[in-house]
């Protein structure tokens, strides 16, 4: 029974990398605070994107308040929003992103642009110009695609499974990583650096504690703690990959 839900689990994660569609998702998450900005809610413009994003037909929730179980115990299954701006002297410019629970950028709405001196008002009079211009917002319709398991069920699994999980279905345990990785922290989750420093790996946190998603080049997987030690575990044909990685956090 463990093996089955650990490889729907794995199954449905690479499904949900590959979404393209913002009709795959029914939450959405609004940061307190935009990237671009030092302060929460900046010129209310976190508040007028939960707004927008509500109106356009998605639950939204900023990060946080509480949450309904189903939006908190998983990641995969929300939009992340975000600003991105290009100012210079003259003008300001900002564009909406709307992005997956890797970081990935699945929409874009057009980069709009004022000569507006007064920030407050220059910066919600492009907002709400962004949001208009957003195309894949205007068709939006749920499509009921589901996006992730409840990664707090896998988790519960494993931790009274492992000793009979990894005895049935890690056949081919690789070499220790010698070399010392590090996480540096991102959107999300962490990206696990050497020495150079080099990117090796992108983890993206859960709901549970030392259990990641993680993406290693083309491959897709997690990154658990066993015994005091990490490991990245994946599947290549039908095979239980296990490798323990030596990283600093």
């Amino acid at each position: 029974m463990m093996k089955k839900i650990f490889l729907l689990f794995i199954m449905l994660m690479s499904i949900a990398s590959g979404a393209q569609s913002v009709n795959d998702y029914k939450y959405a998450l609004v940061p307190e605070k935009f990237s671009i900005f030092k302060n929460k809610n900046q010129y209310r413009l976190n508040t007028f994107t939960k707004m927008y994003m509500k109106n356009y037909g998605f639950e939204t929730y900023y990060d946080s308040e509480a949450q309904p179980f189903d939006f908190s115990n998983v990641n995969c299954n929300k939009l992340y929003v975000d600003l991105i701006e290009k100012n210079n002297l003259f003008i300001t410019k900002i564009a909406v992103v709307l992005k997956d629970c890797r970081g990935t950028v699945l929409a874009t709405s057009k980069l709009v642009s004022t000569k507006e001196k007064d920030l407050a008002t220059a910066y919600s009079t492009l907002l709400k110009e962004a949001f208009e211009s957003f195309t894949e917002l205007k068709n939006y319709k749920y499509n009921g695609k589901v996006m992730s398991v409840a990664v707090q069920d896998v988790v519960n699994n494993t931790d009274t499974n492992a000793a009979n999980l990894a005895q049935e279905t890690v056949v081919n345990s690789q070499p220790i990583v010698k070399d010392q990785l590090y996480a540096q922290p991102i959107a999300n989750g962490y990206q696990l650096v050497d020495s150079e420093p080099k990117i090796i790996m992108k983890i993206y946190k859960t709901s549970a504690k030392d259990f990641y998603t993680a993406v290693r080049g083309e491959l897709q997987g997690v990154l658990v703690v066993k015994n005091g030690e990490w490991f990245f575990e994946y599947y290549k044909n039908d095979v239980l990959q296990s490798e323990k990685i030596n990283v600093k956090f």
